[in-house]
């Protein structure tokens, strides 16, 4: 039998094999050999020299063959950590990312006190993770999260239950805000936006994603203009509407946001790289 870390080794050269990035490979098969053993990673670093468990190396080998094949990490998992929190994912919800945080930044610069009361409505939420983050955030904040997809919205009710915050939740199912009830003081998306062209460019693990959350039209803005045509009828006076949009689309999105006649562009967030990702307007009448 084999140690634990020469199994680990070879499923990153499986993997590396498989077209994965020397990072991905090594992430990918450290993460899913933690997984397995329910290790943290502490324990994976000081005990993986040790002699494999009888049942380690059938069950390692099947999910690292799934990785190769390119599915998600996370959809393998069942698991993706957001704004610190573990949500569950599966391939009926989009995998959250990092720059998604900024619409959670966004929201909690808007109501920096930890007590602030506010009615918000998440739009899009998928696994549920920017609804949950406010909530847990905010607590005397209320939600309404809404999706178009019934099955997102199963997985986004246990992930709120998961971090009690179900009681402050509410869910529906609608796209984007058609016969959402208002008003709020704060809307947040992340809506799709991907071109519908793009496709074949994308990396095969977000190919695996649900199309209808990454994909929206010719130049990807479909949903953003429904979303910002919507959003001033939902908004009380002076409230916030904060959304996610694509690599490209800021000039786009300033003039979709200028040619409303009631709502004003406050600002733009950028993510670490120095790419715009998240608008922030306001409702002026």
């Amino acid at each position: 039998m084999s140690s634990i870390s020469e199994r680990v080794a070879a499923a990153r050269r499986q993997l590396r094999n498989a077209g994965l990035s020397v990072e991905e490979a090594d992430l990918s098969a450290r993460l899913l050999a933690e997984h397995l053993l329910g290790w943290p990673r502490e324990t994976f670093l000081t005990e993986s020299f040790r002699t494999e468990p009888h049942d380690f190396a059938a069950r390692y080998d099947a999910v690292i063959a799934r990785r190769a094949a390119r599915e998600p990490l996370p959809y393998i998992t069942g698991q993706r950590e957001f704004w610190g929190l573990s949500l569950e994912v599966t391939p009926d919800v989009l995998i959250p990312r990092p720059e998604t945080e900024l619409i959670v930044e966004a929201a909690l610069d808007v109501y920096a006190d930890r007590d602030a009361v506010f009615e918000a409505a998440d739009v899009c939420t998928g696994s549920g993770c920017v609804a949950i983050a406010i909530a847990n955030e905010r607590p005397a904040a209320s939600v309404l999260a809404t999706d178009i997809s019934e099955a997102a919205l199963a997985i986004a009710r246990r992930n709120a239950a998961r971090h009690n915050v179900a009681d402050r939740i509410r869910f529906m199912c609608a796209d984007l805000l058609a016969s959402v009830p208002g008003p709020f003081d704060l809307i947040v998306a992340n809506p799709p936006y991907v071109r519908s062209g793009d496709r074949s460019g994308l990396q095969p693990e977000v190919r695996e994603e649900p199309e209808v959350a990454l994909y929206s039209g010719s130049e990807g803005l479909d949903a953003i203009s429904r979303l910002i045509a919507q959003a001033p009828s939902r908004l009380r006076d002076g409230g916030c509407l904060i959304f996610e949009f694509g690599l490209g689309q800021e000039i786009a999105v300033e003039h979709l946001i200028g040619r409303s006649r009631a709502l004003r562009l406050v600002d733009v967030c950028r993510d670490l790289q120095g790419i715009a990702r998240t608008a922030i307007a306001k409702r002026t009448r």
